[in-house]
């Protein structure tokens, strides 16, 4: 008979979509629906204390976010016996089923794909079997995207129901859809390598249609001979090797509240650990020690099941910190706690550590990550993201990722460009098409499974997996773990081509600005327990130092002071969560964002009261303050005392200084339209219209803005073609406008000690801003402290200096370092870098001088040329309308200096300018706890180890140089050793007399525990 192709197809796909009816022919609906309440997310055991009443097929539910629970009561037909049974709900929304007081797995219509669980594996009949589902009213992603019909809620109950499960008929539909689907792909993709094989397939399927029959089961097992058959065709010797791990990828909070996600893992991982028993191959990743953590602190039950499951090797612990963070905001001593934390966790929980850092929805990883990474005992790297980019997709699917200081890890990007695979023909195929390495090996990753809103793999995708195997025409497949997967990877690539350097996003550069109050109550929160930290470590050891270390001549502290490491894990861990890479980068929902507030609120008040004990443990009597300076750098300063005056401060690196005489005043001179402000360093002008139209370095004469240029605040149209709060497009730089004079300028502060000019300013439609401008007497940068009420949409304020430099590159700081981006559009390399991130500073130099822009709280920048850009506030509404409304503070600053950026001190400058001077009550000589005089050296971190053991201290090196410095400690010890980021002996450290020696390279984060 004449044959046409495309009628085939089309009859044997319904022909299975016919015998997948056929699962559940025999379906029974519940005796008993009963329904709760509206009510929050209750637990189990308070939703037994709830009234219910009747409910039926049909009723709806809501509003978003709200919580329901039915009990359900069905009886087992007895014409069921010996077969399985299963549940059946839709309620077009997430929900969890529970039995007997334990939660099975999670119910999701979303996709149409996960309506049904298992509840008897073998019926007697006649059973009556009582169930309690809880619905959530939201979907996977949070709302309904699609907007339902007036007074009608999208959250309807359409089905509660059992059935009886035909397992002749799941194997079979699986079978052919595999194999049906494998021929149209291949005929779609016309080619012609497959092409005889695909022929063969299409004719056995036709083959199989003509000898089956439907509703004559003594049909079946012939017909499925057919397909079987089919299945033993297998690839030649040489193929792609597919390695496939189960996946979920929950965010830990984007379009959904944090809370919600606490019941996403716990629906998640119900279901994942059931189907590890239905699939004794199956296994499944999952990172974010925070989620395994939220489930043991919940649900102690389904928790033993996953660390059963862990034993058995199905159930795989990856990426080794507390969430998957954003790698562009956190500071390096954060992506440090990061790893401890997380490492910690699964070493104490599982006994293992994990050896892949698993990040693959992050927006860019900055240069010090391979570094941290192997100080973290990892040496693999996953992610995906890349592969999103606009300008430049990545060369390479798998390569070794050098940092900065030259560490290196083997990176390996899944071909599939998701983390989020279903798995199904087109995307097996794709993995080996797609594949950019095929020269140097054939091993790659794919992640299956539903994620960002949590699930996990469904049953289709590993019936796909199970059937793909060897199968001609897709690549030769394997569940693996992870640690299985890189080995081989380990294996098979060894000509790995090198990547050096950030690995930058070319998209959602927008996140290095939106959610501005986010985003300085992270670096607040980081600046405050770095201080408690030190502070905390100082008081502590107060009586082994000896009372010439604390300001009061007669006290040696408090002998009795305890470092509160229990509180200070918690605050960390806090701090950390809010870093995960979509509360961080400003893209999630409102509802996020007030958490995070909150939580922003609680680091601050507890912090600071752990704070103020360490310096009340470091006080005496007396009425007079002496300044304690909590950063690596000596310091020679105005700060403003407890009683509010201004006094001149010196204090010596981590230590407790004095008040003293300033050698420098500040002169403000009020010419025609202008005022100047001048100390020993700096000359600054301003116009009456608000703008910087003079900086004059004193030392060299040198003017820092362009001739005949200003700067001042800039507005720019904001409106990203997609990803409204994720994304600032290129040409949002052609709107660039001023924005309009200010409004009034005077005079409020007027010491010698420091001078302050305010300015007030109406910007845009609706809103407003105070803007003061600070000069202090022997200060090297020029302040701008900015009040805002921010009510604009859609536009983009930056503070724009066109500076008196021309460079190729501009510097920017990053975490423990540095990175260099250039200021011309060559290439479309150079083109995608119009917005970068960077952490305190920035700097464009040329030979002999330079200007460095500081910052206390913002990351976004872009330099062109001559203009440096510091971006300051965003007003986007997706997917948060009220994204940035409201009142806003921030401060920056503007830097100019003779010589380069190293030799200008401008790290310190910057450290300098985040963290305030402290004090102390009572007075003696100056001391410090902890010092070198190396400037390429930072001593970043101080802190009690871990165990409790000696102190842990933290240095980098910051600007790129090889040598060998002396750290000095002001505390008797027994010995130093070095150690790694989780603080375990990798050597022995130098002892010289009362510190240590350092040999040190490029960029070397360096750790030593003093006994």
């Amino acid at each position: 008979m004449e044959r046409h192709p495309d009628y085939t197809r089309e009859r044997v796909k319904q022909l299975g979509d016919r015998i997948k009816a056929k699962i559940y022919s025999a379906t029974q609906k519940a005796d008993r629906i009963l329904v709760s309440p509206r009510v929050e997310r209750i637990s189990y055991a308070e939703a037994q204390k709830l009234k219910f009443k009747p409910a039926k097929l049909g009723d709806q539910f809501g509003p978003l976010w709200a919580t329901y629970w039915f009990r359900v009561t069905a009886t087992v037909p007895k014409e069921w016996a010996g077969r399985r049974v299963d549940f059946l709900w839709i309620s077009w929304s997430e929900a969890t089923l529970w039995r007997d007081g334990k939660v099975l797995q999670g119910l999701n219509w979303t996709h149409g794909e996960r309506p049904d669980a298992i509840i008897l594996p073998r019926a007697r009949g006649g059973e009556t079997i009582e169930l309690q589902v809880e619905m959530a009213c939201n979907q996977k992603f949070g709302q309904w995207h699609q907007k339902p019909f007036a007074n009608v809620s999208p959250f309807v109950l359409d089905k509660c129901e059992i059935a009886a499960f035909d397992p002749a008929a799941w194997e079979l539909y699986w079978d052919l859809w595999i194999l049906q689907t494998l021929e149209a792909e291949m005929a779609k993709e016309n080619a012609t390598s497959d092409a005889s094989w695909q022929g063969l397939l299409l004719a056995e399927l036709n083959r199989f249609a003509n000898t089956f029959d439907l509703e004559d089961r003594s049909t079946w097992k012939k017909s499925q001979a057919i397909p079987k058959k089919l299945y033993e065709r297998h690839n030649a010797t040489a193929t792609h090797e597919l390695s496939a791990i189960g996946h979920a990828h929950i965010d830990t909070a984007w379009l959904w509240p944090l809370a919600e996600t606490h019941r996403k893992c716990e629906r998640t991982f119900a279901t994942q650990t059931r189907y590890m028993d239905e699939y004794p191959d199956f296994v499944f990743a999952c990172s974010q020690a925070y989620q395994y953590q939220v489930i043991k602190d919940r649900n102690p039950d389904l928790y033993r099941r996953i660390k059963a499951k862990v034993k058995s090797g199905q159930f795989v612990p990856v990426g080794g910190t507390w969430i998957e963070p954003d790698c562009n905001i956190p500071s390096g001593e954060s992506l440090v706690r990061q790893f401890l934390v997380g490492q910690t966790f699964f070493q104490r929980e599982f006994g293992i550590r994990c050896k892949e850092f698993w990040n693959p929805d992050v927006f860019g990883y900055n240069g010090q990550l391979p570094q941290i990474m192997r100080l973290a005992g990892i040496t693999r790297f996953l992610t995906q993201k890349l592969s999103w980019n606009r300008f430049n997709k990545p060369h390479h699917h798998t390569f070794n990722w050098q940092g900065i200081d030259g560490s290196e890890v083997l990176a390996h990007f899944p071909p599939a460009d998701t983390y989020n695979a279903e798995a199904n023909v087109a995307e097996l195929r794709k993995n080996a098409k797609e594949y950019k390495d095929h020269d140097r090996g054939r091993h790659s990753l794919m992640l299956f499974g539903y994620g960002d809103g949590g699930g996990g793999p469904v049953k289709r995708m590993i019936e796909s997996i199970r059937r793909a195997k060897d199968l001609q025409g897709l690549p030769r497949t394997k569940m693996r773990t992870s640690d299985e997967f890189f080995t081989l990877l380990e294996k098979d690539v060894i000509d790995r081509p090198r990547m050096i350097g950030e690995l930058y996003f070319e998209l959602h550069r927008g996140t290095y600005t939106t959610q501005a109050q986010t985003k300085r109550g992270n670096r607040k929160s980081e600046i405050l327990l770095h201080d408690v930290e030190f502070l905390a470590t100082l008081a502590s050891l107060a009586r082994a130092i000896g009372g010439g270390a604390q300001p009061g001549s007669s006290a040696a502290g408090d002998p009795g002071f305890a470092y509160p490491s229990n509180e200070l894990d918690a605050l960390w861990k806090l701090v950390l969560l809010n870093q995960f890479h979509d509360i961080l980068p400003g893209s999630s929902i409102t509802l996020v964002y007030e958490d995070a507030k909150r939580d922003y609120a609680e680091i601050e008040r507890r912090g600071t009261a752990l704070r103020d004990a360490a310096l009340s443990a470091l006080s005496s009597n007396g009425d007079a303050f002496s300044p304690v300076n909590t950063t690596g750098f000596a310091r020679s300063e105005v700060a403003q005392t407890p009683d509010g005056k201004l006094a001149y401060v010196e204090t010596p690196s981590y230590g407790i200084g004095r008040i003293d005489d300033a050698m420098d005043h500040v002169e403000l001179m009020k010419t025609g339209n202008t005022i100047v402000l001048e100390n020993a360093y700096l000359r600054a002008t301003l116009s009456s219209d608000g703008r910087l139209i003079s900086l004059i370095d004193n030392a060299t004469g040198r003017e820092a803005i362009a001739p005949g240029q200003a700067a001042g605040l800039k507005l720019y149209e904001d409106e990203p073609t997609a990803w409204d709060a994720w994304d600032v497009d290129p040409f949002h730089l052609e709107t660039e406008r001023d924005i309009e004079p200010a409004t009034r300028m005077r005079v409020t502060q007027s010491s010698p000690l420091r001078r302050e000019v305010s300015l007030d300013f109406e910007i845009g439609k609706k809103s407003k801003m105070k803007q003061t401008v600070r000069l202090d007497a022997n200060a090297r940068r020029l302040e701008f402290h900015c009040d805002v009420d921010w009510r604009e949409r859609h536009q983009f304020l930056k503070a724009a200096f066109p500076v008196n430099v021309r460079a190729m590159n501009a510097t920017c700081e990053m975490q423990f370092g540095n990175v260099e981006r250039p200021t011309h559009y060559n290439t479309m390399h150079d083109l995608a870098r119009y917005e970068v991130p960077m952490h305190k500073w920035a700097d464009l130099s040329e030979h002999g001088f330079g200007v460095a822009i500081l910052s206390e709280s913002k990351y976004g920048f872009g330099t062109f040329g001559n203009m440096m850009r510091l971006s300051l506030l965003r007003s986007t509404k997706d997917p948060d309308q009220v994204a940035d409304l409201g009142p806003q503070r921030f401060s920056y600053a503007i830097m100019p200096h003779a010589g380069g950026w190293r030799e200008a001190g401008v790290v310190a400058e910057a450290m300098k300018f985040n963290v305030p001077i402290l004090w102390a009550r009572g007075t003696a000589p100056p001391r410090s706890f902890a010092s070198t005089m190396d400037p390429n050296l930072v001593i970043d971190t101080i802190k009690r180890a871990e165990d409790g053991e000696g102190v842990i201290v933290r240095l980098y090196e910051c600007h790129g140089a090889r040598g060998v410095a002396r750290l000095k400690l002001d505390a008797p010890f027994k010995r130093a050793t070095l150690c790694n980021i989780l603080e375990e002996p990798t050597g022995k450290a130098k002892s010289r007399d009362d510190g240590v020696e350092i040999a040190y390279t490029p960029y070397q984060i360096v750790t030593i525990r003093f006994h």
